[in-house]
């Protein structure tokens, strides 16, 4: 029987499943989305039942789909929104609260006392991380110190902790297995990147107690088996990783050196920098990209690292075109649009719509268009919108090169916006440097795949893993050094001139 693997991909807004075969192709695929709860202005939460029965619905789903029987699967391998948290009863299962959402502001004020306090650059040593909302942290403190009686229940060793990972092997497992993987834990501003181990120090300092904490393992392992009543058949779970760094192991990117970005409502731009983390002295992350573990042996091998930066306003810059101006009726029309002129005429657009993101970290920068002329026209606008998308992908991964000391050796790209020819030959020329798009555009959920069938054998090496990405199309650069490097310029001086736009008056 030819072996499938069934990846587990639960997102911000809906719940998938997907299976692949031996060959890393795709052979069924669900998706069911839930809803999204706003208690209060800037407070993002889900139901964690909502999130568990959504992605059991879509699992089944598939293997009827399929035409497979849960014996027919050889592993199981789970990729998820990050730093979403949740506290659980130990003997129940049931959870205490609603997940808070990474999304979720609510700790926002939290945050700024630590970093009041001079903690940010001790933050940053030990896990990589900047003081923010966005990690899990102050997420699980706000959870203890605001829910009636988590943190009794919490000192009594009654409570577990986890991202979206962890509970989903929790209750895969009926609570069999309480862990999350090395990329997990490296988002929750808990974890320390050199011991590979929970931070006493941020512990301590969050009054979070060691008890309620998952145990960290490799991203690609057997932890465990589904219960016979989840799918109909007990199934090794195999693999995690959080879905930025499951998707830059789907892109076969196992060099340091090589780099993927996701082209969605922004961009998550990750280089693979090796075995060492890298400290980022230009304001990106330094995060644990995987982990995989020896069978032979029963050791883990070393963590691989990442630098990663974030773009705000990459496809939304697009959806604002649509909605915002009109200048387009669907999003899909711009590329002939912008195609139809030959260049931006001189028009640069700096879509800092919410401010503008790595390398940056300007909440005040605004939306700024220069070089508009009588002879500037939609066209002109559309071409300088995808421009911006491929300078603000060039300023990180500048940012990512200088931070690392590698060169770039390739750009692997996915998510809606890479279907766009256009954009993705404006990427290369502005980058200099060859863009990829590969066959199977749901990386997320095929390195979750290729996660667990690492280690179930339903592939042998990295090496027969990189014979399962494809390449649909490579976009090589045919702009002139010179060129590429003046129109960066002028975007550098574009940039300049949207920063600091919206400082409020009493910090002017």
């Amino acid at each position: 029987m030819p072996a499938f693997v069934l990846a587990l991909d639960q997102g911000t807004t809906s719940s998938r499943s997907m299976l692949f075969d031996e060959d890393g192709r795709a052979v069924a695929s669900a998706q069911q989305e839930f809803p999204q709860i706003y208690p209060k202005p800037g407070w993002v939460e889900h139901d964690p039942e909502a999130i568990w029965s959504s992605q059991l619905e879509t699992a089944r789903k598939v293997l009827i789909q399929a035409g497979l029987r849960p014996q027919d699967v050889a592993a199981i391998g789970i990729t998820n929104q990050r730093e979403t948290t949740m506290l659980w009863d130990r003997a129940s299962g049931k959870p205490i609260y609603n997940a808070i959402v990474w999304q979720c502001r609510r700790t926002a004020s939290m945050c700024e006392q630590l970093k009041a306090r001079g903690l940010e650059e001790q933050v940053r040593q030990r896990t990589g991380l900047v003081i923010d909302a966005y990690f899990s942290g102050t997420k699980v403190a706000w959870l203890l110190d605001n829910v009636d009686g988590a943190r009794r229940l919490a000192e009594d060793g009654r409570l577990a902790f986890g991202t979206v990972d962890t509970f989903l092997l929790w209750r895969l497992t009926n609570g069999a297995v309480h862990a999350t993987d090395v990329s997990n834990a490296s988002r929750t501003m808990l974890f320390n990147l050199k011991t590979l181990s929970w931070d006493p120090f941020l512990l301590d300092l969050l009054r979070i107690p060691q008890s309620i904490l998952p145990q960290v393992v490799a991203s690609s392992q057997v932890l465990g088996e589904t219960t016979a009543d989840a799918l109909g058949a007990p199934i090794p779970l195999a693999g995690m990783a959080g879905d930025q760094q499951a998707a830059l192991f789907g892109q076969s990117c196992f060099k340091p050196g090589m780099a993927k970005n996701t082209y969605g409502t922004g961009c998550f731009l990750l280089l693979h920098t090796g075995p060492q983390p890298v400290p980022s002295t230009t304001g990106l992350l330094t995060t644990a990209a995987w982990q995989l573990h020896n069978s032979s042996t029963g050791s883990p091998q070393p963590v691989a690292y990442a630098l990663e930066g974030s773009v705000f306003i990459a496809g939304a810059a697009v959806q604002w075109l649509r909605d915002g101006l009109g200048i387009v009726r669907e999003s899909g029309e711009v590329e002939a649009l912008a195609a139809s002129v030959p260049d931006s005429g001189g028009v640069t657009f700096v879509p800092a719509l919410v401010g503008l993101g790595a390398p940056y970290w300007d909440p005040y920068a605004r939306g700024t268009i220069v070089g508009l002329t009588r002879g500037s026209t939609r066209a002109h606008l559309a071409r300088a919108t995808l421009e911006a998308v491929a300078f603000q992908t060039r300023d990180v991964l500048e940012a990512m090169q200088r931070d690392a000391g590698l060169g770039l050796q390739a750009l692997r790209v996915d998510g809606g916006a890479a279907r766009n020819n256009l954009l993705l030959q404006i990427q290369a020329d502005l980058l200099g440097t060859a863009v990829q798009r590969p066959v199977q555009s749901e990386t997320t959920a095929l390195g979750a795949a290729m996660l667990a069938g690492l280690s179930t054998g339903v592939w042998s090496s990295l090496e027969d893993l990189e014979r399962a990405w494809i390449l649909e199309r490579e976009f090589q650069p045919t702009m002139s050094k010179d060129e590429r490097d003046q129109r960066y310029v002028r975007w550098q001086e574009g940039v300049r001139r949207s920063r600091s736009w919206a400082v409020p008056d009493t910090e002017a």
